[in-house]
């Protein structure tokens, strides 16, 4: 009876190691290429690239570098978001909706672990936003259990009260990426993907604008508006919200140039944007990047593949494609 057994719990235990760990080869790298092929066509059909750039973030922003010889407690980017348990805390609202763009790439490339897709997209979504090439690396092991998500609260707050419990915004970004192990300069750099995409009334509540074009701004309140960076008239998905910039679909310095002043009926502009060109530390930083755009996809590109690691444990040394 025991030579019976042991093969079963062999074969157990490997099925649920390889569901674990990717097995990261030649064969994993052409997956990864074909989950980048088809994120490339994903994006053209739907120009989702700020909910790709938001999931990625939010998958990997849980991190605590305090744990970080504790994995998978110390979060981060480890495919956790995926599960029910944290894609519905309050900051995830409307990322189900990712999730799918994500099965999506999977059903093509489905050895690629759910932890690399997501990075993946997000890094494509900001390169075919005509933002930087993001230096990435692969070969990240997802969580396999609810049991293993990320605990609620560990993600920014856009508006007082603070969940960190700082009197001000800027002490709050600092609470949060400080935990994570970046710099200001990299709050700053990092802040910059504002320059795409919405907020929603019904998902974060920061502002009035919600889901449909007749509750969007002059800027989303059309689903075939001018926002992509090669002024395509380009589906835009779901009409509505409120961006920060007007052409919220093209990756550029345009959130440091704060187009809100001209506009502020209908662009975005919260407390933690403008601490960063209040506040004496992050102020330096966010008139760089307002005046340099080379200079801020040079740095926003070195921090976010550092946040794409945030968490991350991966088989070896992980490769590139």
């Amino acid at each position: 009876r025991r030579s019976m057994a042991t093969p079963r719990r062999v074969a157990t235990l490997s099925a649920h190691f390889t569901t674990h760990a990717p097995v990261v080869n030649d064969d994993y790298v052409a997956q990864l290429r074909v989950a980048r092929e088809e994120t490339l066509r994903l994006l053209d059909e739907t120009n989702c690239n700020p909910i790709l750039v938001r999931l990625a973030w939010h998958d990997a922003g849980t991190y605590d570098a305090a744990l970080a010889h504790d994995w998978p407690k110390c979060q981060g980017a480890n495919g956790s978001i995926r599960f029910d348990a944290e894609l519905g805390h309050g900051a995830n609202a409307g990322l189900s909706k990712a999730i799918g763009y994500i099965k999506r790439i999977k059903a093509k490339a489905p050895a690629v672990s759910f932890a690399d897709a997501m990075q993946l997209a997000a890094a494509v979504a900001i390169e075919h936003a005509g933002g930087p090439k993001i230096p990435m690396r692969y070969g990240r092991i997802d969580v396999v259990q609810e049991t293993e998500c990320a605990v609620e609260g560990n993600l920014p707050d856009a508006e007082a009260p603070y969940g960190t419990g700082a009197a001000t915004a800027a002490e709050h970004l600092r609470d949060v990426f400080y935990r994570m192990g970046f710099n200001d300069r990299e709050i700053v750099a990092l802040s910059g993907a504002h320059t795409i995409g919405r907020a929603f009334k019904e998902r974060s509540g920061v502002t009035s604008f919600g889901y449909g074009a007749k509750n969007g701004t002059k800027y989303t309140g059309c689903p075939f508006m001018n926002a992509r960076k090669d002024g395509a008239e380009g589906e835009i998905g779901m009409p509505g919200g409120a961006s920060w910039t007007r052409q919220w679909l093209k990756f550029d310095n345009s959130y440091f140039n704060r187009e809100y002043i001209t506009d502020n009926a209908h662009l975005l502009w919260l407390s933690t944007d403008a601490a960063l060109h209040t506040d004496p530390e992050f102020s330096p930083h966010f008139k760089r990047y307002a005046l340099d755009c080379n200079a801020f996809f040079y740095d926003f590109a070195a921090a976010f593949a550092k946040l794409s690691e945030c968490g991350a444990r991966f088989v070896g040394a992980g490769v590139t494609i």
